[in-house]
């Protein structure tokens, strides 16, 4: 399948490290280093299966990018994860109403990503 998981951080450091542990199992993957680079690739005709975001970026943060792509047609039930640093509760719930499917707290151990990634993108 051609559809690629979508990473979208502001980190470099971050872009590479989880486009290495998507590699691993197979999956192609597309970057952006901001959630308007994310939006335009999308709105450009890029088909995702999966996009995982940060929360904390320039302009554009993690939730806002998630709102504006459940807004996009087709992207009502790709599945949308938020990793990052922060981790109370009132950012989970606000993600969670903008559209996110799940919440990951980095670091993130490769492995625990994998089962995520295998969970909502079956035939991974």
């Amino acid at each position: 399948m051609a559809n690629a998981i979508l990473i979208v951080d502001d980190s470099p450091t971050m872009l590479m490290s989880m486009e290495n542990m998507l590699i691993k199992i197979g999956v192609r993957v597309e970057k952006a280093s901001s959630g308007e680079e994310a939006l335009s690739k999308l709105q450009s005709g890029l088909k995702i299966r999966m996009m995982i975001t940060d929360l904390n970026m320039g302009a554009m943060n993690g939730i806002e990018l998630i709102r504006a792509v459940r807004k996009l047609p087709g992207m009502s039930f790709v599945p949308i994860l938020m990793l990052t640093t922060e981790s109370q509760q009132d950012k989970r719930n606000e993600a969670k109403s903008a559209g996110a499917t799940g919440w990951m707290v980095k670091p993130v151990q490769p492995q625990a990503m994998m089962q995520i990634v295998r969970q909502l993108v079956p035939g991974v």
